[in-house]
């Protein structure tokens, strides 16, 4: 799943805060010309996301699941998919089915892994499993965190990836895992 090289090398590393949701870490490392320096990392323990199919994925124009989720960081309500962070060792799947349960109060058949991605590469190591669910129905209530505010809302993959068009979807799992769902619907 992912190639590791050694182009580059740690040398030492310190921590710098530990947190409930991450770390950072200050790791001095040898870069792939020779020379040394300092970088700040965001440890994070990974996640998963899940695009929620409400009806047949082979459609024309299939409904799915989006979350309306109030985000501090961003300073509003964003559109996202069900997601959350991994639990110590937890496996992916077992993760995507976790959050579509607790953040929707659904459950899926069939959970299928899409890809997965580097949020940002350039400061953290956080990794975000994507998947889609089919089969989904009621399981129960949802249960959410004390610091989730989530609103489900029902739409059409076509209506959403009009909402990444006009920037309506701007959260880079969704934009990521919609856009590859679109695709992976298409054959390619």
């Amino acid at each position: 799943m992912t190639e590791k090289t050694k182009d580059s090398a740690k040398l030492d590393s310190k921590r710098v805060y530990s947190g409930r949701i991450i770390n950072v870490d200050v790791d001095r490392v040898r870069f792939p010309n020779g020379k040394e320096g300092e970088l700040e990392i965001v440890r994070h323990p990974g996640a998963s996301a899940v695009v929620p199919f409400l009806s047949d994925p082979a459609s024309d124009n299939p409904q799915i699941l989006l979350l309306r989720q109030y985000r501090y960081a961003a300073e509003r309500y964003i559109y996202e998919i069900p997601a959350g962070k991994l639990d110590g060792n937890e496996d992916p799947e077992l993760c995507a089915r976790r959050e579509l349960r607790e953040e929707t109060g659904m459950e899926a058949e069939t959970i299928e892994h899409l890809t997965t991605i580097y949020t940002t590469p350039g400061f953290t190591d956080e990794r975000i499993h994507l998947f889609m669910a089919t089969g989904v129905s009621r399981g129960g209530d949802a249960t959410l965190e004390h610091d989730e505010f989530v609103e489900p809302e029902p739409t059409t993959l076509s209506d959403a990836l009009h909402m990444i068009a006009t920037g309506k979807i701007v959260d880079s799992k969704t934009v990521c895992a919609l856009l590859f769902v679109a695709g992976f619907r298409s054959g390619l």
